[in-house]
């Protein structure tokens, strides 16, 4: 029988959510939705030197704000509960235990300042310290010191943690569903501490084998810096006999810079003017912000389309992906070994594509918030029309106010360049006629108007541009906008006599 697909995404609440863990999230699920699996959410949050307040919060809500649906886990509950590492800390320190009895682990009460001189005495050597099996025998570890030492050290409160004993010269095979067969000689491993005395919880090599195992975990998707970690985690698995049950495993290749040298991180995003989180994040310690795609005025799809493109090929020409296209065409053999450089202005495309598809309802939707803080109340009918006219301009939402605000308010000014061009001549007079023109008019609708006005202007011999350009200063103030015919059917006809009125009371006409 196969193995049921449950795939989960482990963040550690030390701080907001790098896109990269972004990234890491949805491949977990766009790989369990195409397999028919469950995505499980955990947090690792057994660092608790490294706790940020506000971070669990910050994950959930960009998760959410993503689209990126939670099966089982913090926040949702389920079979496997706690989901929170540091509410299973009594699971872990058992399974420490049944290392050490098996004799894959041992006590450790080393002090910092005997591995401080283990340090210097190797870097005087010219080599690199490494705790291994060349200097746990000559510690203060339960491999040298008797049981009753051992045990009388642990009762009187003695610091200690339980290492990993890391066997010798023993070749590890190890297969990734993304980079092949991996081969690794146990020799230039060390031996991992995996339980900590100090705060009674686990480190991450263990805490993840063991909630992994424990919540059926069948593919672990997460990023390459835990590439070097897979000898062990295997060795851990073949330590408690589960290895006929392990998960398999994928290794995700980095987010790198946009000048492809290195990983993506937020002092890039800072030089080159864009976020590196999804939400905008404020540091509860020092008060620093963060910038985030959302409050940049990005779309989530838009968002997500892009992500997903960072490093999965779909093998065709393809470009735009709903969530449902992408759990479609999702593999994990289409993903890349190497590292995918970030493209801001690409990024910037794929927002700029997700607006120009939504309709005036959805527009009206996000655009309303940004009306209301211009003191603009108006009907979603005309807010999502005013978005809709002007939306093939925009790569953003936050944009549309500089595009579209003259059909709110009227210009307060009139721009310099502008006005010398057209406010001159024969024009303001030929304006005085299409006044005249237009206040004739009963039905004000923009073909009406279209067709009204262009056979005047056709009868009297005027140049479209010479009247049109003219109008344009009186009803926006600048050389910017769309056709005027939309502009008028919008403001309507009170409104564009009174601009135009207005413009004659302003500017006095050049000679």
């Amino acid at each position: 029988m196969e193995k049921a697909v449950r795939v989960r995404f482990a963040p550690s609440p030390t701080g907001p959510l790098h896109i990269g863990g972004v990234r890491t999230a949805l491949y977990n699920y766009l790989f369990a939705r195409r397999h028919g699996g469950k995505m499980i959410l955990r947090i690792e949050d057994t660092d608790s030197q490294r706790f940020v307040p506000g971070a669990e919060e910050y994950i959930l809500e960009s998760l959410r704000w993503c689209g990126i649906e939670i099966d089982e886990g913090v926040g949702v509950g389920g079979p496997h509960a706690p989901y929170r590492q540091s509410e299973r800390r009594e699971i872990y320190l058992r399974y420490a235990l049944q290392l050490v009895e098996a004799g894959w682990a041992y006590y450790a009460f080393d002090s910092a300042e005997a591995l401080d001189a283990l340090r210097k005495e190797a870097e005087a050597a010219g080599k690199a310290f490494a705790y291994n099996h060349e200097v746990r025998e000559r510690l203060e570890t339960s491999l040298r010191l008797s049981a009753e030492e051992v045990e009388k050290r642990i009762a009187r409160g003695d610091q200690w943690v339980i290492r990993f004993k890391m066997p010798e010269n023993e070749v590890v095979k190890m297969d990734d569903l993304i980079r092949g067969h991996v081969e690794v000689n146990t020799s230039t491993l060390d031996d991992k501490v995996l339980y900590k005395s100090a705060d009674r919880l686990p480190t991450y090599h263990l805490a993840n084998i063991v909630d992994d195992h424990l919540m059926e975990i069948s593919h672990v998707i997460r990023g390459e810096e835990w590439l070097p970690s897979l000898p062990l985690h295997y060795l851990l698995y073949r330590a408690f006999g589960w290895s006929d049950s392990q998960p398999a495993f994928a290794h995700l290749p980095l987010l790198l810079k946009p000048t492809g040298g290195g990983k993506l991180s937020k002092r890039d995003g800072d030089k080159m003017g864009f976020p590196v989180f999804p939400l905008f994040w404020r540091s509860p310690a020092t008060g620093d912000t963060a910038r985030g795609y959302r409050e940049d005025g990005y779309l989530p799809e838009a968002f997500i389309n892009m992500l997903a493109l960072l490093g999965w090929n779909p093998g065709t020409e393809q470009e735009l992906f709903t969530m449902r296209e992408l759990v479609e065409g999702f593999s994990l053999d289409r993903v890349s070994k190497s590292g995918a450089r970030f493209q801001p202005e690409k990024a910037k495309w794929f927002n700029a594509q997700y607006m120009h598809r939504l309709s005036d309802a959805e527009l009206a939707v996000l655009y309303q918030p940004i009306l209301r803080e211009h003191g603009i109340e108006v009907s979603d009918e005309l807010a999502g029309r005013a978005a809709g006219i002007m939306k093939e301009r925009a790569s953003f939402v936050t944009e549309l106010w500089d595009l579209t605000s003259f059909f709110f308010t009227a210009p307060a000014e009139y721009e310099e360049k502008q006005a010398r061009k057209y406010w001159k001549g024969d024009n303001p007079r030929i304006l005085r006629e299409l006044r005249e023109v237009l206040a004739a008019i009963d039905d004000f609708s923009l073909a009406n108007t279209e067709s009204v006005v262009h056979g005047w202007i056709e009868k009297q011999g005027y140049g479209v541009g010479q009247v049109m350009n003219t109008l344009r200063l009186a009803l926006v103030g600048a050389g910017k906008g769309p056709g005027m015919y939309d502009v008028t059917s919008f403001i309507g006809k009170e409104e564009t006599l009174r601009r135009i009125d207005r413009l004659f009371e302003t500017l006095r006409p050049a000679e």
